[in-house]
């Protein structure tokens, strides 16, 4: 195992779900908060990954992309399970929209993604 994939189990995570993680992630934040970004990075992977195969080559179209970047913005904004909504501004969620909307456009171009294609599907 690399860096990466014993830090990944160390935090009772994949790497991609430690990826998005990182990015939502903000100091000063409660052992209770920090589980709960686990859980929405998780979640969210998931979703994404679940749209990105229902839309064909995800990257060509302007429609596509702003709609699984809505769908991230409106995850992470959702108070029932999204980021902990006393530490995350409006201005902070639209922030952790696009560094996890550049990471998704980055690493999965399809999927699954030739970043993590030892990764299972999720």
């Amino acid at each position: 195992l690399d860096d990466e994939q014993r830090r990944a189990l160390r935090e009772g995570l994949d790497e991609e779900s430690l990826a998005i993680f990182d990015l939502l992630r903000k100091p000063d934040l409660t052992a209770k908060e920090i589980e709960q970004i686990k859980k929405v990075s998780m979640e969210l992977i998931r979703t994404l990954k679940k749209r990105i195969r229902e839309i064909d080559h995800w990257r060509d179209r302007e429609s596509s992309r702003d709609a699984l970047r809505l769908v991230i913005h409106d995850f992470l904004w959702s108070e029932s399970f999204g980021l902990p909504v006393e530490h995350y501004t409006e201005d902070d969620v639209q922030q952790k929209t696009d560094e996890v909307y550049g990471h998704i456009f980055r690493a999965y171009p399809r999927i699954p993604s030739p970043y993590y294609d030892h990764v299972g599907p999720v």
